[in-house]
Protein backbone atom coordinates (compact mmCIF):
# COMPACT_ATOMS: atom_id res chain seq x y z
CA UNK A 1 0.00 0.00 0.00
CA UNK A 2 1.68 3.45 -0.89
CA UNK A 3 -0.10 6.77 -0.38
CA UNK A 4 0.97 10.02 -1.83
CA UNK A 5 0.91 13.15 0.36
CA UNK A 6 0.92 16.95 -1.22
CA UNK A 7 0.91 20.19 0.01
CA UNK A 8 2.82 19.95 3.39
CA UNK A 9 0.28 17.59 4.72
CA UNK A 10 1.04 17.67 8.57
CA UNK A 11 4.16 14.99 9.64
CA UNK A 12 1.54 13.50 11.83
CA UNK A 13 -0.60 12.44 9.29
CA UNK A 14 2.66 10.42 7.54
CA UNK A 15 3.17 9.01 11.39
CA UNK A 16 -0.37 7.50 11.33
CA UNK A 17 0.24 5.74 7.66
CA UNK A 18 3.58 4.58 7.93
CA UNK A 19 2.88 2.79 11.12
CA UNK A 20 -0.35 1.12 9.63
CA UNK A 21 2.16 -0.34 7.36
CA UNK A 22 1.84 1.77 4.58
CA UNK A 23 4.78 3.66 2.12
CA UNK A 24 4.59 7.51 2.40
CA UNK A 25 5.84 9.97 -0.41
CA UNK A 26 5.56 13.22 0.82
CA UNK A 27 5.67 16.67 -1.60
CA UNK A 28 5.43 19.99 -0.24
CA UNK A 29 3.57 21.86 -3.14
CA UNK A 30 0.68 21.07 -4.65
CA UNK A 31 0.99 19.19 -8.51
CA UNK A 32 -1.04 20.55 -11.98
CA UNK A 33 -2.80 17.59 -13.59
CA UNK A 34 0.02 16.14 -15.68
CA UNK A 35 2.23 16.18 -13.10
CA UNK A 36 -0.52 14.52 -10.75
CA UNK A 37 -1.30 11.83 -13.55
CA UNK A 38 2.40 10.86 -13.67
CA UNK A 39 3.08 10.91 -9.94
CA UNK A 40 -0.15 8.98 -9.00
CA UNK A 41 1.21 5.59 -10.86
CA UNK A 42 1.46 2.85 -8.34
CA UNK A 43 -0.70 4.93 -5.47
CA UNK A 44 -3.42 3.37 -3.51
CA UNK A 45 -4.05 6.83 -1.38
CA UNK A 46 -3.67 10.41 -2.02
CA UNK A 47 -4.05 13.23 0.30
CA UNK A 48 -4.12 16.55 -0.48
CA UNK A 49 -5.09 20.12 0.64
CA UNK A 50 -6.53 22.84 -1.08
CA UNK A 51 -4.96 23.74 -4.17
CA UNK A 52 -4.56 20.29 -6.14
CA UNK A 53 -7.31 19.58 -8.66
CA UNK A 54 -8.27 15.85 -8.86
CA UNK A 55 -10.27 16.01 -11.82
CA UNK A 56 -11.66 13.07 -14.41
CA UNK A 57 -8.98 13.05 -16.43
CA UNK A 58 -6.80 12.34 -13.47
CA UNK A 59 -8.56 9.78 -11.67
CA UNK A 60 -9.37 7.80 -15.45
CA UNK A 61 -5.44 7.45 -15.14
CA UNK A 62 -5.19 6.07 -12.16
CA UNK A 63 -6.62 2.70 -11.65
CA UNK A 64 -4.86 1.65 -8.24
CA UNK A 65 -5.95 4.61 -6.24
CA UNK A 66 -8.61 3.30 -3.72
CA UNK A 67 -9.12 6.83 -1.53
CA UNK A 68 -8.38 10.44 -1.51
CA UNK A 69 -8.41 12.41 2.03
CA UNK A 70 -8.75 16.35 1.40
CA UNK A 71 -6.79 17.48 4.76
CA UNK A 72 -8.72 20.66 4.59
CA UNK A 73 -12.84 21.20 5.10
CA UNK A 74 -13.21 22.14 1.60
CA UNK A 75 -14.04 19.04 -1.79
CA UNK A 76 -14.74 21.13 -4.53
CA UNK A 77 -11.20 20.86 -6.18
CA UNK A 78 -12.02 16.92 -6.27
CA UNK A 79 -14.38 15.76 -9.07
CA UNK A 80 -16.52 13.79 -6.19
CA UNK A 81 -19.07 12.53 -9.05
CA UNK A 82 -16.34 10.53 -11.06
CA UNK A 83 -14.57 9.96 -7.92
CA UNK A 84 -17.91 8.02 -6.86
CA UNK A 85 -18.39 6.13 -10.25
CA UNK A 86 -14.77 4.23 -9.51
CA UNK A 87 -15.61 3.36 -5.63
CA UNK A 88 -13.19 5.97 -4.39
CA UNK A 89 -14.32 7.37 -1.36
CA UNK A 90 -13.44 10.91 -0.75
CA UNK A 91 -13.00 12.34 3.10
CA UNK A 92 -12.38 15.53 4.68
CA UNK A 93 -12.03 17.81 8.01
CA UNK A 94 -14.89 19.37 8.32
CA UNK A 95 -14.21 20.49 11.94
CA UNK A 96 -10.62 20.53 12.32
CA UNK A 97 -9.45 24.07 11.64
CA UNK A 98 -13.24 25.57 12.74
CA UNK A 99 -11.62 27.48 15.57
CA UNK A 100 -8.80 28.68 13.64
CA UNK A 101 -10.87 30.68 11.01
CA UNK A 102 -13.02 31.69 13.88
CA UNK A 103 -9.63 33.23 15.63
CA UNK A 104 -8.22 34.98 12.27
CA UNK A 105 -11.83 36.49 11.24
CA UNK A 106 -12.29 38.18 15.30
CA UNK A 107 -8.93 39.44 14.52
CA UNK A 108 -9.44 40.81 11.01
CA UNK A 109 -12.66 42.44 12.45
CA UNK A 110 -10.41 44.54 15.27
CA UNK A 111 -7.67 45.13 12.67
CA UNK A 112 -9.93 46.85 10.48
CA UNK A 113 -12.11 48.44 13.01
CA UNK A 114 -8.85 50.06 14.52
CA UNK A 115 -7.11 50.74 10.98
CA UNK A 116 -4.27 48.91 12.77
CA UNK A 117 -2.70 48.08 9.17
CA UNK A 118 -2.51 51.77 8.65
CA UNK A 119 -0.81 53.07 12.20
CA UNK A 120 1.84 49.75 11.31
CA UNK A 121 2.23 50.84 8.16
CA UNK A 122 2.99 54.26 9.23
CA UNK A 123 5.65 53.34 11.76
CA UNK A 124 7.27 51.45 9.43
CA UNK A 125 7.76 54.95 7.48
CA UNK A 126 9.14 56.50 10.10
CA UNK A 127 5.88 58.49 10.57
CA UNK A 128 4.10 58.89 14.25
CA UNK A 129 0.29 59.17 13.35
CA UNK A 130 -1.53 59.12 17.13
CA UNK A 131 -5.16 60.06 16.77
CA UNK A 132 -8.19 58.53 16.95
CA UNK A 133 -9.78 59.46 13.44
CA UNK A 134 -11.34 56.16 12.01
CA UNK A 135 -10.65 53.93 14.83
CA UNK A 136 -13.49 52.01 16.21
CA UNK A 137 -14.58 49.42 19.28
CA UNK A 138 -16.36 46.39 17.80
CA UNK A 139 -18.49 46.52 21.37
CA UNK A 140 -22.05 47.11 20.21
CA UNK A 141 -21.79 46.47 16.43
CA UNK A 142 -23.70 44.75 14.24
CA UNK A 143 -22.29 41.67 12.67
CA UNK A 144 -24.08 40.14 9.84
CA UNK A 145 -22.95 36.22 8.77
CA UNK A 146 -23.46 34.68 5.66
CA UNK A 147 -23.61 30.84 6.25
CA UNK A 148 -23.98 29.41 9.21
CA UNK A 149 -22.82 26.38 9.20
CA UNK A 150 -19.48 24.94 11.40
CA UNK A 151 -17.60 28.12 11.03
CA UNK A 152 -20.23 30.64 11.14
CA UNK A 153 -22.11 29.24 14.09
CA UNK A 154 -18.89 29.55 16.29
CA UNK A 155 -17.97 32.92 14.97
CA UNK A 156 -21.54 33.61 16.10
CA UNK A 157 -20.87 32.84 19.88
CA UNK A 158 -17.52 34.25 20.13
CA UNK A 159 -18.54 37.57 18.31
CA UNK A 160 -21.39 37.57 21.13
CA UNK A 161 -19.05 36.73 23.36
CA UNK A 162 -16.96 40.04 22.93
CA UNK A 163 -19.90 42.13 22.62
CA UNK A 164 -20.86 42.22 18.91
CA UNK A 165 -24.65 41.81 17.98
CA UNK A 166 -24.99 39.04 15.61
CA UNK A 167 -27.12 38.45 12.56
CA UNK A 168 -26.75 35.61 9.69
CA UNK A 169 -28.50 34.33 6.85
CA UNK A 170 -28.34 31.13 5.50
CA UNK A 171 -29.96 29.14 2.43
CA UNK A 172 -30.87 26.51 5.05
CA UNK A 173 -33.02 26.51 8.24
CA UNK A 174 -30.34 26.53 10.93
CA UNK A 175 -30.85 26.95 14.90
CA UNK A 176 -29.67 30.31 15.96
CA UNK A 177 -27.18 30.04 18.73
CA UNK A 178 -27.12 32.38 21.78
CA UNK A 179 -29.05 35.93 20.87
CA UNK A 180 -27.97 35.55 17.11
CA UNK A 181 -30.88 36.61 15.02
CA UNK A 182 -31.77 34.91 11.68
CA UNK A 183 -32.61 37.23 8.74
CA UNK A 184 -35.14 35.97 5.98
CA UNK A 185 -32.98 37.15 2.97
CA UNK A 186 -29.54 38.48 2.39
CA UNK A 187 -30.56 41.78 1.69
CA UNK A 188 -32.31 41.83 5.07
CA UNK A 189 -29.22 41.07 6.44
CA UNK A 190 -27.27 43.86 4.37
CA UNK A 191 -29.42 46.24 5.32
CA UNK A 192 -28.27 45.58 8.82
CA UNK A 193 -25.42 44.95 9.14
CA UNK A 194 -22.22 46.90 9.78
CA UNK A 195 -19.96 44.55 9.34
CA UNK A 196 -20.15 41.48 6.76
CA UNK A 197 -18.38 38.11 6.74
CA UNK A 198 -18.70 35.42 4.28
CA UNK A 199 -18.90 31.81 5.02
CA UNK A 200 -20.32 29.68 2.36
CA UNK A 201 -19.56 26.90 1.17
CA UNK A 202 -17.76 26.04 -2.49
CA UNK A 203 -20.52 24.57 -3.94
CA UNK A 204 -20.48 25.71 -7.84
CA UNK A 205 -23.86 27.91 -7.53
CA UNK A 206 -21.91 30.27 -4.99
CA UNK A 207 -19.94 31.60 -8.19
CA UNK A 208 -19.81 35.22 -8.12
CA UNK A 209 -23.06 35.25 -5.58
CA UNK A 210 -21.02 38.55 -3.78
CA UNK A 211 -20.67 40.98 -6.58
CA UNK A 212 -21.78 45.02 -7.05
CA UNK A 213 -25.19 44.55 -6.21
CA UNK A 214 -24.68 43.19 -2.61
CA UNK A 215 -21.93 46.02 -2.26
CA UNK A 216 -24.52 48.25 -2.95
CA UNK A 217 -26.34 47.44 -0.35
CA UNK A 218 -23.92 47.29 2.28
CA UNK A 219 -24.77 50.22 4.38
CA UNK A 220 -21.92 52.80 3.84
CA UNK A 221 -18.72 52.63 5.47
CA UNK A 222 -18.86 48.73 6.44
CA UNK A 223 -16.65 46.13 6.39
CA UNK A 224 -16.52 43.01 4.44
CA UNK A 225 -14.55 39.78 4.95
CA UNK A 226 -14.65 36.79 2.48
CA UNK A 227 -12.65 33.60 4.42
CA UNK A 228 -14.86 31.18 2.63
CA UNK A 229 -14.08 30.72 -1.85
CA UNK A 230 -12.48 32.75 -3.46
CA UNK A 231 -14.70 32.61 -6.09
CA UNK A 232 -17.49 33.63 -4.31
CA UNK A 233 -16.72 37.82 -4.80
CA UNK A 234 -16.53 40.06 -7.76
CA UNK A 235 -13.06 41.49 -6.32
CA UNK A 236 -13.53 44.03 -8.93
CA UNK A 237 -16.23 45.48 -7.39
CA UNK A 238 -14.94 45.32 -3.86
CA UNK A 239 -12.44 47.62 -5.07
CA UNK A 240 -14.58 50.11 -6.74
CA UNK A 241 -16.19 49.95 -3.17
CA UNK A 242 -13.47 50.49 -1.41
CA UNK A 243 -11.71 53.48 -3.56
CA UNK A 244 -14.79 55.41 -2.95
CA UNK A 245 -15.63 54.96 0.27
CA UNK A 246 -18.42 53.02 0.62
CA UNK A 247 -16.57 50.12 2.26
CA UNK A 248 -14.27 51.31 4.71
CA UNK A 249 -12.19 48.12 5.27
CA UNK A 250 -11.81 44.22 3.92
CA UNK A 251 -9.94 41.26 4.58
CA UNK A 252 -9.74 38.60 2.19
CA UNK A 253 -7.97 35.22 2.57
CA UNK A 254 -9.00 33.64 -0.48
CA UNK A 255 -8.70 34.23 -4.32
CA UNK A 256 -9.69 32.91 -7.21
CA UNK A 257 -6.93 32.12 -8.49
CA UNK A 258 -4.06 31.17 -5.63
CA UNK A 259 -0.25 30.05 -6.22
CA UNK A 260 -0.07 26.42 -6.47
CA UNK A 261 3.52 26.61 -4.17
CA UNK A 262 4.89 29.05 -1.37
CA UNK A 263 6.70 31.58 -2.97
CA UNK A 264 5.43 32.11 -6.24
CA UNK A 265 3.81 35.26 -7.05
CA UNK A 266 0.79 36.57 -6.21
CA UNK A 267 -1.43 39.44 -7.97
CA UNK A 268 -5.01 40.84 -6.80
CA UNK A 269 -6.86 43.98 -7.38
CA UNK A 270 -7.12 44.66 -3.67
CA UNK A 271 -3.56 45.02 -3.34
CA UNK A 272 -1.96 48.73 -2.29
CA UNK A 273 -5.42 50.22 -0.87
CA UNK A 274 -5.96 51.17 2.89
CA UNK A 275 -7.43 49.22 5.43
CA UNK A 276 -7.18 45.87 3.60
CA UNK A 277 -5.72 43.03 4.58
CA UNK A 278 -5.29 39.68 2.50
CA UNK A 279 -3.61 36.95 3.76
CA UNK A 280 -2.35 33.60 1.73
CA UNK A 281 -5.37 31.49 2.67
CA UNK A 282 -3.91 30.65 6.10
CA UNK A 283 -7.73 30.39 7.73
CA UNK A 284 -7.14 27.09 9.17
CA UNK A 285 -3.68 26.73 9.12
CA UNK A 286 -2.84 27.20 13.01
CA UNK A 287 -0.28 24.45 14.19
CA UNK A 288 -3.06 23.16 16.57
CA UNK A 289 -5.23 22.91 13.57
CA UNK A 290 -2.77 21.63 11.21
CA UNK A 291 -2.01 18.71 13.73
CA UNK A 292 -5.86 18.17 14.35
CA UNK A 293 -6.71 17.77 10.77
CA UNK A 294 -3.72 15.52 10.16
CA UNK A 295 -4.81 13.09 12.52
CA UNK A 296 -8.37 13.32 11.91
CA UNK A 297 -8.01 12.55 7.87
CA UNK A 298 -5.40 9.96 8.50
CA UNK A 299 -7.33 7.86 10.77
CA UNK A 300 -10.21 7.97 8.23
CA UNK A 301 -7.87 6.66 5.65
CA UNK A 302 -6.14 4.09 7.51
CA UNK A 303 -9.69 2.63 8.63
CA UNK A 304 -10.97 2.98 5.37
CA UNK A 305 -7.97 0.56 4.18
CA UNK A 306 -7.92 -1.72 7.19
CA UNK A 307 -11.21 -2.37 7.62
CA UNK A 308 -13.46 -0.74 5.20
CA UNK A 309 -15.24 2.22 6.84
CA UNK A 310 -16.36 4.95 5.05
CA UNK A 311 -18.00 7.08 7.76
CA UNK A 312 -17.94 11.05 7.83
CA UNK A 313 -17.00 10.25 3.50
CA UNK A 314 -18.32 13.22 1.47
CA UNK A 315 -19.45 10.78 -1.95
CA UNK A 316 -20.32 7.40 -0.97
CA UNK A 317 -22.30 5.40 1.63
CA UNK A 318 -21.43 5.10 4.77
CA UNK A 319 -20.61 2.35 6.82
CA UNK A 320 -18.93 2.26 10.23
CA UNK A 321 -17.60 -0.86 10.88
CA UNK A 322 -15.22 -2.55 13.31
CA UNK A 323 -11.55 -4.97 12.55
CA UNK A 324 -12.75 -9.05 12.30
CA UNK A 325 -9.63 -10.95 13.50
CA UNK A 326 -9.83 -14.10 11.78
CA UNK A 327 -11.94 -13.16 9.19
CA UNK A 328 -12.15 -12.01 5.65
CA UNK A 329 -13.56 -9.17 4.22
CA UNK A 330 -15.47 -8.54 1.14
CA UNK A 331 -15.92 -4.80 0.06
CA UNK A 332 -17.46 -4.66 -2.69
CA UNK A 333 -18.85 -0.63 -4.31
CA UNK A 334 -21.88 -1.42 -6.77
CA UNK A 335 -24.15 0.57 -8.88
CA UNK A 336 -27.16 1.15 -6.59
CA UNK A 337 -30.11 -0.91 -9.11
CA UNK A 338 -32.21 -3.81 -7.41
CA UNK A 339 -31.03 -6.91 -6.82
CA UNK A 340 -27.21 -6.51 -6.18
CA UNK A 341 -27.13 -8.26 -2.79
CA UNK A 342 -29.41 -11.01 -3.66
CA UNK A 343 -26.57 -11.96 -6.48
CA UNK A 344 -23.49 -11.39 -3.92
CA UNK A 345 -25.00 -14.17 -1.86
CA UNK A 346 -26.09 -16.16 -4.56
CA UNK A 347 -22.31 -16.16 -5.71
CA UNK A 348 -21.26 -17.27 -2.29
CA UNK A 349 -24.00 -19.80 -1.74
CA UNK A 350 -22.95 -21.54 -5.11
CA UNK A 351 -18.76 -21.88 -3.93
CA UNK A 352 -19.63 -22.93 -0.40
CA UNK A 353 -19.35 -19.44 1.59
CA UNK A 354 -20.49 -18.92 4.47
CA UNK A 355 -21.46 -15.52 5.89
CA UNK A 356 -20.52 -14.68 9.51
CA UNK A 357 -21.75 -10.76 8.70
CA UNK A 358 -23.26 -8.64 6.33
CA UNK A 359 -23.82 -5.20 5.86
CA UNK A 360 -25.41 -2.63 2.94
CA UNK A 361 -25.42 1.01 2.77
CA UNK A 362 -26.65 3.19 -0.41
CA UNK A 363 -25.88 6.82 -1.55
CA UNK A 364 -27.27 8.29 -4.55
CA UNK A 365 -26.38 6.27 -7.38
CA UNK A 366 -23.92 4.05 -5.18
CA UNK A 367 -24.08 1.13 -3.08
CA UNK A 368 -21.93 -0.51 -0.88
CA UNK A 369 -22.27 -3.89 0.80
CA UNK A 370 -19.71 -5.28 3.26
CA UNK A 371 -19.70 -8.92 3.55
CA UNK A 372 -17.81 -10.71 6.65
CA UNK A 373 -16.93 -14.23 6.15
CA UNK A 374 -14.24 -16.97 8.00
CA UNK A 375 -12.73 -18.44 5.46
CA UNK A 376 -10.01 -16.89 2.56
CA UNK A 377 -11.92 -16.54 -0.99
CA UNK A 378 -11.29 -18.37 -4.25
CA UNK A 379 -10.08 -16.37 -7.50
CA UNK A 380 -13.32 -17.70 -9.09
CA UNK A 381 -15.25 -16.66 -6.29
CA UNK A 382 -13.50 -12.72 -6.78
CA UNK A 383 -13.44 -13.14 -10.72
CA UNK A 384 -17.33 -14.39 -10.82
CA UNK A 385 -18.26 -10.66 -8.28
CA UNK A 386 -15.68 -8.40 -10.38
CA UNK A 387 -17.88 -9.47 -13.62
CA UNK A 388 -21.02 -8.46 -12.50
CA UNK A 389 -22.14 -5.85 -14.23
CA UNK A 390 -23.24 -3.60 -11.33
CA UNK A 391 -19.78 -4.40 -9.51
CA UNK A 392 -18.15 -0.57 -9.35
CA UNK A 393 -14.89 -1.92 -7.08
CA UNK A 394 -14.53 -4.95 -5.22
CA UNK A 395 -11.60 -5.35 -2.48
CA UNK A 396 -10.75 -7.92 -0.19
CA UNK A 397 -9.50 -7.25 3.65
CA UNK A 398 -7.83 -10.62 5.18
Amino acid sequence: MKALLLESVHPLAEKMLGDAGVEIESRPGALDEDELIEALQGVDLLGIRSKTEVTDRVLASAPQLQAVGAFCIGTNQIDLADAAGRGIPVFNAPFSNTRSVVELAIAEIIVMARRLTEKDRALHDGVWDKNAKGSHEIRGRRLGIVGYGNIGSQLSVVAEMLGLQVFFYDTDDKLALGNAQRCSSLNELLDIAEVITLHVDGRNGNAGFFGAEQFARMRPRSLFLNLSRGFVVDYEALRDNLLSGHIAGAAVDVFPQEPKRRGDPFSSPLQGIPNVVLTPHVGGSTEEAQEDIGRFVAGKLRDYVAQGTTTLNVNMPALSLGSTPGECRLVHFHANVPGVLAKVNSVLAEHGVNIDGQMLSTRGETGYVVTDVAEGLSDAVLDELRAMPETIRLRVID
